[in-house]
């Protein structure tokens, strides 16, 4: 079971990496700033869940160091405070879109 985790968050690593580098292009080549905000923050979304899903591996590969365990601790807050901040300027850049469109 430890090894279908393992497996398991190296593969949502993996395309949390993946998507992040997708939308880091796209969100260069949008038209407009509305459009580059809304890919911009599904990247910080998806960098965010990069982060958590690293400290998570590292529990899982690596035990009980102080070391470890700081680091981790780090990747977490980090990680929590990109998901967080890009969900708030999802929110804020997909209601600007909105209004525009209404208009």
């Amino acid at each position: 079971m430890i090894l279908f985790i393992k497996y398991l968050l190296f593969l949502l690593l993996t395309l949390s990496v993946l998507g992040a580098a997708f939308y880091s292009a796209s969100s260069r080549r949008a038209a407009t700033p509305g459009e580059r905000g809304l890919k911009r923050a599904v990247m910080n979304i998806l960098l965010g869940s990069m982060l958590v899903l690293l400290a998570l591996m590292s529990m899982f590969l690596f035990r009980g160091s102080t070391i470890s365990i700081i680091v981790e601790a780090v990747f977490l807050v980090l990680g929590a405070f990109n998901v967080f901040s890009g969900l708030r300027s999802y929110g804020y850049y997909s209601g600007l879109n909105k209004s525009r469109s209404q208009k």
